[in-house]
């Protein structure tokens, strides 16, 4: 599956663009697992390494790490950079169900 199939899923996708080298990643990839946990098969939350995926992260211009996107039905609807509370995620996903 492609990255363009992943995002047009009839369910909201949360995307944690991440390096393993960034602090804030080290922080933020707990809470996006714990939000992965509670939110079950309503949503589909992945972690992209953007030293693994240069391209992608160029195409969808993630500048800096973590960068949190909420994709549902192939349009963006929320992106944030920096470490982001899983209720506040919580929130926006089930905004999107």
């Amino acid at each position: 599956m492609n990255f363009q199939e992943i995002i047009n899923q009839d369910k909201p996708i949360l995307i944690d663009f991440f390096a393993t080298w960034c602090g804030p990643c080290q922080m933020q990839g707990p809470i996006v697992e714990e939000v992965k946990k509670n939110i079950g098969d309503s949503a589909t939350v992945i972690k992209i390494d953007i030293d693994k995926n240069r391209e992608l992260a160029t195409q969808l211009q993630v500048r800096s790490v973590p960068t949190l996107m909420i994709f549902n039905k192939g349009e963006l609807k929320w992106r944030q950079s920096g470490v982001f509370p899983a209720s506040d995620l919580m929130t926006l996903i089930n905004r999107e169900l």
